[in-house]
């Protein structure tokens, strides 16, 4: 092998590792639950990480027959403040690993290859 090119080996065995806290961290999101609210906690969704609705509370006090938009309004708002934080949450699990993938770059200039 000349100097400064990549060692194969050690490119490879870097990325099984980041294909392995890829999914490890996928499952984790898979699993975790955020809690989104409106209202000041009149409605209240949970999400997983993944964007799935798990549940939906609706505290009585938002009950009104007659205004039955206010509680709509309330129900969207807390769903999408539950989606915000699962991005958030992702954003978080997965960003360290985004940031791996342009570390290659410290392995012989790996992102010069395929860039």
């Amino acid at each position: 092998m000349q100097p400064g090119q990549p060692n194969m080996q050690q490119i490879l065995q870097q990325a099984q590792m980041m294909q392995q806290q890829l999914a490890t961290a996928q499952q984790e999101l898979t699993e975790a639950e955020v809690t989104g609210t409106a209202g000041g906690g009149l409605v209240r969704a949970v999400v997983t990480g993944g964007g799935e609705l798990k549940s939906l509370a609706i505290d009585p006090r938002a009950v009104d027959p007659e205004d039955v938009e206010t509680l709509s309004d309330l129900v969207v708002a807390a769903v999408r403040d539950a989606n915000r934080a699962a991005q958030e949450l992702a954003a978080q699990k997965m960003g360290p690993l985004a940031s791996g993938m342009g570390g290659l770059d410290g392995l012989g200039g790996l992102g010069k290859l395929f860039g």
